[in-house]
């Protein structure tokens, strides 16, 4: 194990060919990394973690990777079918500068309704490409979508350049507070949040298995909008959005392009560095560890467009999970001969943060793989 630690030091080093390491210019920063496993107890390190191959041919990997999503949905446990999309209801409109904000609403066919809001911008003549916004935790659509003073507030920036944007609360955040099982007798967080993952584990569920389900009853919805082109529908967020990104366009195809932001994450430096508390309960999907890392999860999307901005000091993705996933990913696009559809970005002396630089990074990105008016 010991040699492990050292393999990861020196990873760092020499981030993937193609990959991006920016200095921003204003960034409040994070905590440096330490040695990779030197306060974990002896019991872990003795953990036999998966290996998972790099795919070296295309033609087995496109079978292999049927195997994975499988596998995949199998850890999130028995997940319900989806509800009718046709009984989505509109609940208010306003209209603002560039665009109207739609809000919405629907029951997920299981325990509660989602809240949500779509932003449509005027003027358009033709269907146009749509882009999710997943926000962080304890977050909400307000976050994301409505209150501009806030730094991860982008689906105003979206819809001005002719996107539609759509986002809804996930369970125990924003309109969605007091819903669960113990209704507002929770009380503060994470209470709500506990109770959900317990409930959906004695269901034969996860609670992350439910909350990635609620996103693709939202992209079933965005089918059947007349001002959304269903053939470019993409999805971004920072945090616990930006990870619902990658799972939701690894286990959905109909996701054509990703942006994460602050949480490109893998599990085996989470645990070199002690940082499992860095993520909220909800992230853990039970048995997914004995098969793979998150690489195989992220192999998914190739070769769709996928980004991803990370800073150098966010304990919850520790920097040398973050190059040990360019590495494995980037040879994923480049059998495809797509290498340039995939990027990571990497800020210095940045910890957990939306900086603007990751704003202008995420713009371009939509604009080059989803573009408006094409």
């Amino acid at each position: 194990m010991q040699r492990l630690a050292i393999a990861i030091v020196l990873i760092v080093v020499s981030p993937a060919l193609g990959q991006d390491r920016v200095k921003p210019k204003a960034a409040k920063g994070g905590t440096a990394f330490g040695e990779p496993w030197a306060k974990v107890p002896d019991e872990y390190k003795k953990l036999r973690i998966p290996d998972w191959p790099v795919p070296t041919d295309l033609k087995k990997w496109e079978t292999d990777r049927l195997d994975v999503r499988k596998t995949l949905l199998q850890c999130l446990g028995d997940l319900p079918k989806r509800p009718d999309p046709r009984k989505v209801r509109s609940t208010f409109k306003e209209e603002k500068d560039g665009y109207t904000i739609e809000r919405f609403e629907f029951h997920n066919g299981v325990d509660q309704t989602v809240h949500g809001a779509l932003l449509i911008p005027k003027g358009a003549k033709k269907p146009a490409p749509a882009i999710i916004l997943a926000h962080g935790h304890s977050g909400s659509t307000n976050v994301t979508c409505i209150d501009e003073k806030n730094q991860q507030c982008v689906g105003p920036t979206l819809a001005r350049k002719g996107y539609v944007v759509a986002a809804i609360d996930s369970y125990f955040c924003g309109q969605r507070i007091g819903k669960g099982p113990a209704g507002q007798s929770d009380g503060k967080p994470p209470g709500e949040e506990f109770s959900l993952f317990k409930y959906h584990l004695l269901m034969g569920r996860c609670l992350w298995g439910m909350m990635i389900r609620d996103q693709q009853c939202l992209i079933d919805y965005l089918e059947t909008r007349p001002e959304v082109d269903a053939k470019k529908i993409g999805i971004s967020g920072m945090s616990m959005g930006c990870t619902t990104s990658w799972w939701t366009a690894a286990l959905d195809e109909r996701i054509g392009a990703v942006v994460g932001v602050a949480c490109f994450t893998r599990y085996t430096e989470l645990l070199a560095h002690g940082n499992l508390r860095s993520h909220g309960i909800y992230y853990f999907v039970p048995g997914v560890f004995t098969h793979f890392d998150t690489e195989a999860i992220h192999a998914l999307i190739a070769p769709r467009p996928h980004l991803e901005l990370s800073g150098d000091q966010d304990q919850g993705a520790p920097l040398d999970g973050v190059v040990m996933l360019e590495q494995k990913l980037a040879p994923v696009y480049r059998l495809y001969g797509k290498e340039s559809n995939f990027r990571s970005v990497v800020y210095e002396k940045t910890g957990h943060e939306y900086l603007p630089e990751m704003r202008e990074e995420m713009a371009r990105w939509f604009e080059k793989a989803l573009p408006v008016g094409q």
